[in-house]
């Protein structure tokens, strides 16, 4: 098209003009076409708008009608920059239907951005944080992580928060400085760590942090996103340090402790080359369950071992007193083996809550 429009912004092609000139010579096409020198298709594609005007036609024209070569290039200089006004004003409009799906206040909260009012100032905040020049790169396919196809708009809108949840996690890991990664050492403070279920968060985060650290893992713990679907994630920056990434949600000690062990697993598993991310099965495309399924094995053999609960089992005795005297045997918090037992049905649950410990943990 030789006349372009948006909302209230017009440009037209030089083409549009060069049509009028023809209608005034009271000429053909085809005719404007040998005069000019070009075929009459290049002349056809030209008045259309579909061609940009070169730099040897501008010349030609300048010729045969007695202008400046400038003229002409000015004047497919004005509409360029016209166009780019007009697709820069289409995709705010288009972000700003995104942003408004996108909880700002959160950024906020964290000091990660400045507060506004304003939703182009918000929009433009986005992008310099998350490193993309739009908004709309958030919902292009295999962003980030791979996300099951076939999804609904409210899925869509899941899809965006949890890229967003992700790329704030990657920003903070990438800022904490960290040993070369050692997986062998990692091994070695596991039991360690599992001894920190016994603790309350404000004792056993700082050394938790003090031992990824040390390990090459970039530990990150930030507030769950609204409408995100991920839970937890596992990114390599490098083959020297990676990403074990968790939000906060439903942070109860049991699932806080199955989480954590199973992303751990996930760093000894170094898939360098994949995300490996957690959370609503809906949404996330789960690239190996095979590995998914040594993950949650591993994060339940690490809290409570197979034998010990084997034989828990068999007893068939689920009272408080029973899940307490058991949980200490293995010197874990009772609430581990509420959830264990809840997640497998040996228990309902509404039993036994009053044994799980909620945390409160200072994020980032």
């Amino acid at each position: 098209m030789s006349k372009v429009e948006y909302k209230n912004l017009v440009t037209f092609h030089p083409g549009y003009y060069i049509k009028d000139i023809i209608n005034e010579m009271e000429i053909s096409q085809d005719e404007f076409a040998t005069r000019m020198g070009v075929s009459g298709k290049t002349l056809s594609l030209l008045v259309n708008g579909k061609i940009s005007l070169s730099n040897e036609m501008a010349s030609l024209l300048s010729i045969m009608l007695g202008t400046s070569v400038d003229v002409w290039l000015n004047m497919q200089k004005k509409y360029d920059e016209k166009i780019l006004e007009m697709q820069k004003e289409k995709r705010l409009d288009d972000e700003i239907e995104l942003v408004r799906q996108i909880d700002y206040s959160y950024f906020t909260k964290l000091n990660i951005l400045p507060e506004t009012r304003d939703i182009t100032e918000k929009v433009k905040n986005l992008c310099s944080f998350l490193k993309v020049s739009s908004l709309n790169v958030l919902s292009e396919e295999d962003f980030l992580v791979n996300y099951r196809t076939g999804i609904t708009n409210i899925e869509k809108k899941n899809i965006i928060n949890s890229r967003i949840w992700l790329q704030t996690a990657i920003n903070f890991g990438k800022n904490i400085e960290t040993e070369p990664f050692n997986a062998k050492k990692l091994k070695a403070y596991l039991p360690e760590i599992r001894e920190m279920t016994v603790k309350l968060p404000q004792d056993f985060m700082p050394r938790l942090r003090e031992i990824f650290k040390e390990c090459g893992v970039s530990f990150v713990l930030l507030p769950s996103l609204k409408n995100a679907g991920i839970n937890g994630a596992v990114k390599w920056v490098n083959n020297e340090k990676v990403i074990l990434a968790m939000n906060n949600r439903r942070t109860y000690a049991d699932t806080f402790w199955f989480s954590l062990f199973h992303e751990i697993k996930h760093v000894l598993q170094q898939k360098i080359k994949l995300t490996m991310i957690s959370g609503n099965a809906d949404i996330v495309k789960r690239l190996d369950d095979r590995l998914e399924q040594e993950a949650d094995i591993f994060a339940q053999e690490q809290l409570i071992p197979k034998e010990a609960y084997e034989k828990f089992l068999d007893r068939s005795n689920f009272t408080a007193d029973s899940i307490k005297a058991f949980a200490n045997e293995l010197k874990i918090q009772p609430g581990i083996v509420v959830g264990r037992l809840q997640k497998e049905s040996f228990i309902n649950y509404y039993q036994h809550n009053d044994l799980k410990q909620k945390y409160t943990i200072k994020v980032k």
